[in-house]
């Protein structure tokens, strides 16, 4: 797709190369003023790394990178205060390669009978940040304070502090999570089961939900609610099949470098195509007879058409589902910008909440 000349009907960078979140007019203003501070209103700089780099280098590059995104959380959250009314705890259970996994467990302080439970697969790529983060810490507290009880999981990823474990090792334990939940449905008092993450954790919310129907354990999982899913695989060459890669790319992140993070979770590429790591890539077959789907997207987001064709799939494969677009919101910007935009990050909780209370 040629994007050297300026389309000005076209949509962001399709029409206009030079574009960025600040100057582009569909940009919450809001969400800007949240950005700015942190030079993510503007282009990112190059991060020097790609597909082709040699997979050491991109570990070094996964621990640097988790460390700056992981002060996200603090710094868009930190003005608002803290909730009130949740408890937590820590269950540590054993994964398939008898590892241990941390479930973080939020629930109600006064839970009138059982409850929809959402579990909670954080994003970062499948490769960078944890489940114990600030920021998604906040997430999950604020999920409870609707009602629901929120179990984050604690999986293992291809890099940074919680690695390196390539793919399937964070699957793996994510599928090890919601069937512990399950097996302790009347412990937790819980009513029904969601899946929920946004990017590498919504990769990782429908990846779950493919590797249960395929084990025959999919029944137990009540519905699933993917936000941005980072799902494609293939970034290290765009697909005009996704235009949004090329409107949305350095709209706070690079499409390059999620090729170079998709390598390391999947070091020698053999799963390219594998719906297990990237689900884009699963056809109707696979999709038949899976719970009802939420596929939320954010509109100016590089992902932003890999979810949604993933949502027409589930369509074509008679899935009950729905999709929604936040607008004027760069990538996951509905679940980082909590002291800028409120109203934004709180619908789309109450969407959730909605969603698992309506299944």
């Amino acid at each position: 797709m040629d994007t050297k000349t300026d389309l000005p009907n076209l949509p962001g960078r399709l029409g206009s190369p030079d574009m960025d979140l600040r100057s582009d007019p569909r940009s919450d203003p809001r969400m800007l003023a949240a950005l700015a501070p942190l030079g993510l209103d503007v282009h990112p700089e190059d991060p020097g790394v790609t597909s082709e780099t040699p997979i050491e280098a991109l570990l070094e590059y996964c621990a640097a990178a988790e460390v700056g995104f992981a002060a996200l959380g603090p710094m868009l959250t930190e003005a608002t205060p803290p909730v009130e009314g949740v408890v937590r705890r820590t269950e540590v259970i054993k994964g398939i390669d008898d590892n241990d996994i941390n479930l973080y467990i939020h629930q109600p302080v006064d839970m009138d009978g059982p409850l929809p439970c959402v579990v909670h697969t954080h994003g970062g790529g499948m490769v960078i940040l944890q489940a114990s983060d600030v920021g998604y810490v906040r997430w999950r507290d604020e999920l409870a304070a609707t009602g629901l009880v929120v179990v984050g999981v604690e999986f293992r990823n291809g890099g940074g502090a919680l690695g390196p474990h390539p793919f399937p090792a964070g699957l793996n334990d994510c599928a090890a999570g919601v069937q512990w939940v399950n097996e302790n449905r009347n412990d937790l008092g819980i009513s029904k089961i969601v899946i929920s993450g946004e990017s590498g954790g919504g990769n990782l919310a429908l990846a779950t939900t493919l590797k249960a129907k395929q084990q025959g354990w999919v029944s137990v999982i009540d519905g699933v609610y993917a936000q941005c899913p980072y799902i494609f695989g293939g970034y290290a060459e765009k697909d005009p099949a996704l235009p949004s890669l090329y409107e949305n790319d350095d709209y706070f992140l690079n499409v390059t470098n999620m090729g170079a993070l998709a390598r390391v979770y999947d070091p020698s590429g053999e799963n390219a195509t594998n719906p297990l790591a990237w689900p884009y890539h699963a056809d109707v077959a696979e999709l038949t007879g899976l719970p009802p789907h939420v596929i939320s997207v954010n509109e100016l987001d590089p992902l932003r058409d890999e979810g949604l064709a993933y949502y027409r799939k589930l369509g074509l494969a008679g899935v009950p589902s729905v999709s929604r677009t936040v607008n004027g919101t760069c990538h996951a910007g509905d679940c980082l910008a909590l002291d800028a935009m409120p109203d934004v990050y709180r619908a789309t909780q109450r969407d959730i909440n909605g969603f698992a209370n309506s299944l």
